[in-house]
């Protein structure tokens, strides 16, 4: 049974991480299609906000600097941006890979519709 949901964006959080993503974004040398799902170019979806206050689990993102060390290490083997599960019993397993976030589109449907047929 899941106890939550872990998305691991493909940058560093706090304000030089952000600000670097963002540079890097806007000159074409950085890409998170987490990023692109969660976030519109100035702020959070709401259709991400709504999707994630309907589930019966939470959903926490974390940074590449900021993210727990069970979860860099899953990080440090599939890469990132990622999603994971964590089951009751506190294993880890991988809900969706960087190859088939970036399949998304950006879209919050697409990834609802993704997270729902895992």
């Amino acid at each position: 049974m899941i106890r939550e949901y872990i998305g691991v964006y493909h940058a560093d959080g706090g304000l030089v991480g952000e600000a670097r993503y963002v540079i890097g974004h806007l000159l074409g040398r950085t890409h998170c299609s987490l990023c692109d799902i969660t976030h519109s170019p100035l702020r959070r979806k709401r259709q991400w906000d709504a999707f994630v206050g309907g589930l019966t689990v939470p959903f926490r993102l974390y940074h590449l600097n900021e993210m727990p060390s069970d979860v860099a290490d899953v990080v440090a083997t599939v890469g990132s941006p990622v999603v994971l599960s964590r089951d009751t019993a506190g294993v880890l397993q991988l809900v969706l890979t960087p190859s088939q976030l970036d399949q998304l589109d950006g879209s919050v449907g697409s990834f609802a519709a993704a997270l729902e047929a895992v």
